[in-house]
């Protein structure tokens, strides 16, 4: 009877890993069967940064909470980079997976391994060379040596830790375009696990601060990559590699490199613009005679808020992942029909979680409920929440929109028409510099200070959904060129 019932839980734990057949079936349903471990995973990484936020808000001063807060848009414009890298790679392990070629999956794999080791190398020595300078384009220089010095530490150690990050998802990467989307949520559910309580270890009992954070959150990535790695190659032996695998053909690697490079430079692009915008808030915190103010309401406001943005956009990433390999699958089987029932399905799928997540949104605003959860209470201020909360009400309303662009710009990468991604980053890009750049203090009618008018935040916050909007625009044209044109031909 014992052996009965194991052998049924084994067999259901079996069942939750087996590859997702994403040329078979209806397309809604496939996506979603697919997606939701996704949308889990990245959730979960979100736990990431929020453990961080939550753990920092309550232990550490409010100057170094700024400084931590500060640092999301310098950690974003490499970690991202990264980040598209290995989606992009993972298009073309999808196609070879569409097609049944085997041999191109353990290539396709073995390429993004070294590709991603050389990668990480050059974004940690770049990174770490440009701290500096990057802290004081986003307005976080000496003269507040509490602020500075926390925003320099956290970075230093995350920019430290690239490789972990990219690595797990590289193998992330790989196995989704193989189908399977549950073996990198069951890693993360561990390493999540774990980096909240390295968190309480180091900033606790041992008082390491803003860097003590950090390391928490690179050691428990780092073993998310490494134990999900070697699970793979136990697992699968399609994706099981030996040194001859290694030994690629120049083609590949470059095969490999049109895919990731723009995607990851579209994600640094975007990285780009809000560095921009968070130097603009940043400007709000900052007196006439050019001091801070103590409270620094506008950052720890503005980084609260972002954070629940972010989180939520969470559900958006796992979607736009599945219709990437959807997408890439069924392009490597010339199913132009599937695909675009697929992205249209997806896009219903996209109104419903922007239904949800507009719910919360406003939900978690009511007294600035979400920044008593990332601050401690002593920290959250009437101004504070003025301006988190301002933040929260201009994206959130218009949160479709983003909707729309991050799953259309995977059905695009999908179907591996790269140069659109890229144009639709630049696009974001100077659609939010310009915003965040002059509407402020036009708005203001005078340079922007701690004494600027609420009105003139929230024209630093229309940075977003600006941005949005014209990025959207551009993949409108492969959107209904392309995915909608039942004769276009794509790219194999």
């Amino acid at each position: 009877m014992n052996n009965a019932v194991n052998s049924k839980k084994s067999g259901f734990l079996r069942s939750l890993s087996k590859p997702v057949e994403l040329t078979q079936g209806t397309p809604w349903k496939v996506i979603l069967k697919y997606s939701a471990p996704i949308m889990l995973s990245y959730f979960l990484q979100q736990i990431y940064v929020l453990a961080d936020a939550v753990i920092c808000g309550q232990v550490l001063s409010v100057w170094e909470v700024a400084g931590v807060n500060d640092t999301f848009a310098l950690t974003f414009i490499f970690l991202q980079f990264a980040f598209g890298c290995t989606a992009g790679f993972s298009v073309i392990t999808a196609k070879c997976v569409g097609l049944r070629d085997k041999s191109g999956v353990k290539s396709s794999f073995a390429a993004q391994l070294l590709l991603t080791f050389a990668i990480s190398l050059v974004l940690t020595a770049v990174s770490l060379a440009a701290l500096p300078k990057m802290l004081g384009v986003i307005n976080v220089t000496k003269e507040n040596a509490v602020v500075y010095n926390a925003a320099y530490d956290y970075c230093f150690y995350i920019f430290l830790g690239i490789f972990a990050q990219m690595g797990y998802n590289c193998v992330c990467g790989v196995l989704r375009a193989y189908g399977d989307s549950v073996t990198p949520l069951i890693f993360l559910v561990i390493s999540t696990v774990l980096n909240v309580g390295l968190d309480i270890l180091f900033l606790v009992p041992f008082g390491m601060g803003p860097a003590g954070a950090a390391l928490a959150t690179v050691l428990a990535q780092l073993l998310s990559f490494v134990g999900c790695l070697v699970y793979t190659f136990l697992k699968y032996e399609d994706l099981r590699l030996s040194a001859c695998n290694f030994k690629l053909t120049k083609s590949v690697l470059i095969s490999h490199l049109k895919q990731g490079i723009p995607l990851g430079m579209q994600f640094s692009i975007l990285a780009v613009g809000i560095i921009v915008m968070q130097g603009a808030v940043v400007k709000f915190d900052i007196t006439e005679a050019g001091t801070m103010l103590e409270s620094a309401p506008a950052q720890n406001g503005f980084g609260a808020a972002n954070k629940l943005i972010n989180f939520l956009m969470a559900f958006f990433n796992g979607l736009a992942s599945g219709i990437l390999g959807f997408n890439a699958q069924n392009l490597g089987k010339n199913d132009k029909k599937r695909i675009r029932q697929g992205t249209l399905q997806s896009l219903v799928i996209m109104l419903v979680i922007y239904a949800v997540c507009l719910a919360a949104g406003l939900a978690l605003s009511v007294g600035g409920t979400y920044q008593y959860i990332f601050m401690s209470a002593d920290k959250v201020t009437a101004e504070s929440i003025m301006y988190g909360n301002t933040y929260i009400y201009i994206d959130i309303i218009l949160y479709f929109v983003l909707g729309f662009l991050i799953v259309v710009r995977s059905a695009v990468q999908g179907v591996c028409l790269v140069g659109y991604v890229l144009g639709a980053g630049t696009a974001e890009l100077t659609s939010r510099i310009l915003i965040c750049s002059f509407l402020p203090d036009i708005v203001n009618g005078a340079a922007v200070n701690s004494s600027a008018s609420r009105a003139a935040f929230a024209a630093v916050c229309f940075g977003d959904p600006g941005a949005w909007t014209l990025a959207s625009a551009v993949l409108l044209i492969p959107f209904f060129g392309y995915i909608l044109n039942k004769n276009a031909e794509f790219i194999k």
